[in-house]
């Protein structure tokens, strides 16, 4: 408490009670929005890495860029444009590994489509499964071959999977860091 800096009576007379409340106010709003960001990162359905990225961007808008500055924001939609592009690569390279054609693409995406109809995370999960083996099947494969194929696309789209929610996860680590202990 030498500097009075860190003390948050100092922080509260300096800067005024109603600046720290909306700034409160702001900063849960974007956790929750960032937290339904996570769960894009596992529904495919939802952008999630672009919706924490955006999500730090109007936050750090609404608060002058006080505690996210521009090259945070530089790093995370950068983060955010390779997040998509490497989802999309492990897809498509899991599925193609394993034999799959483009039918088993549309398949596996049918397929996780009607998993989160259903709401189930095991419909969810084998969904892509299915529908990518359903998809090379009808497109004339032979069930061992359109079965491979399929485990093919569920095994990248897991790794998408893994690797989205691990970026999203540090993104928002870093924000709350962030924002709770900005540097002075």
């Amino acid at each position: 408490f030498t500097t009075g800096l860190t003390c948050p009576s100092y922080w509260i007379r300096s800067r005024g009670l109603l600046v720290e409340l909306r700034e409160i106010i702001y900063f849960v709003s974007a956790l929750c929005v960032m937290l339904f960001g996570l769960v894009g990162c596992v529904l495919p359905v939802i952008p999630g890495v672009p919706l924490i990225w955006l999500t730090a961007f109007v936050f750090s808008l609404l608060t002058d860029f006080e505690f996210i500055g521009r090259d945070y924001l530089l790093i995370f939609g950068i983060l955010s444009a390779a997040s998509l592009l490497l989802d999309w690569i492990a897809g498509v390279y899991g599925a193609k590994k394993l034999g799959a054609s483009r039918w088993g693409m549309v398949g596996a995406f049918v397929g996780m489509i009607v998993g989160v109809i259903v709401g189930t995370l095991p419909g969810f999960i084998v969904g892509p499964l299915i529908g990518a083996a359903v998809f090379e099947l009808l497109a004339g494969k032979k069930s061992g071959v359109a079965l491979k194929a399929g485990f093919g696309t569920f095994l990248g789209f897991l790794a998408g999977v893994v690797m989205k929610f691990g970026l999203g996860t540090v993104m928002i680590a870093v924000f709350v860091y962030m924002v709770i202990w900005p540097t002075v």
